[in-house]
């Protein structure tokens, strides 16, 4: 993704979490700007799962501010910060495995239109949520599921519904974390870019990837967060990460990068 203005959307500023004595995330500073599609790599235990919650106020920092849209988002819960155009894939699926597909997007169209403690009523006739509801499930594929519970779709389908239950939000800034684990590698691009032509059609302009999967990272990211022991190691564009051998070593242990 590309953009012709930087705006920054997304900021965290000498972000540190300790639990206790045992510093989990030590002074990370880092910017998502528009038109951009970053993605946070590193080893098991780097720091990655407690950044992304930190800055989606899942978690709140030890030190440190976290702004969105250049306010400071300490004391927002998650629910008020999706409202404001951060969204992160909700994962509603393995939360609630028996709401039909209808029910588990209009969770979150309910909530995009104000609507997140009436949802349950009446969402079949209430015209707004119906739209957004329909408009989603075109985007993704899931038109002919709409009525099928979540845990009866195939693993693809239900990693689909995750992110797509996250755009029913409209979102500014959307957060992915592992969109396509366990997904067959013949399926990982097609989930992939139907994620990305969803996001583009709804006006999503910055998306924020956490990522093991090199070769997806190479091929769609425009620029490359790594982070090793709770620290960020290097922040560059694709082409200059992977030119970059203590990183990548690092990141994916010795070796060819992959193609990109």
């Amino acid at each position: 993704m590309q953009a012709p203005s930087q705006e920054i959307l997304l900021q965290a500023d000498n972000v540190s979490k300790h639990y206790g004595d045992f510093i989990a995330l030590g002074e990370v500073s880092l910017d998502l700007n528009s038109g951009e599609l970053v993605s946070i790599v590193g080893p098991n235990g780097a720091g990655k799962t407690t950044l992304v919650n930190v800055l989606t106020a899942l978690h709140q920092p030890t030190k440190g501010i976290v702004k969105f849209a250049g306010q400071d988002i300490a004391g927002l819960d998650i629910v008020e910060l999706s409202t404001r155009g951060l969204a992160r894939a909700f994962q509603l699926v393995h939360i609630f495995p028996d709401l039909t597909v209808r029910e588990t997007l209009s969770v979150a169209a309910c909530s995009f239109l104000g609507l997140r403690w009436k949802m349950f009523g009446n969402v079949k006739r209430n015209s707004e949520v119906a739209d957004v509801v329909a408009h989603i499930a075109h985007a993704f594929d899931l038109t002919s599921a709409l009525d099928s519970s979540s845990k009866s779709l195939s693993h693809g389908k239900r990693k689909l519904l995750d992110v797509a239950s996250a755009l029913a939000l409209h979102p500014k800034v959307l957060i992915l974390d592992e969109p396509t684990a366990g997904v067959s590698t013949a399926d990982k691009h097609g989930i992939m870019e139907t994620l990305l032509a969803a996001a583009q059609a709804i006006g999503v302009q910055s998306i924020m990837l956490v990522e093991h999967d090199m070769d997806l990272v190479s091929r769609y990211s425009s620029r490359i967060i790594a982070m090793q022991g709770g620290n960020k190691i290097a922040d560059l564009p694709t082409d200059d990460f992977f030119a970059n051998e203590e990183a990548v070593s690092i990141v994916i242990g010795k070796g060819a990068a992959p193609c990109h």
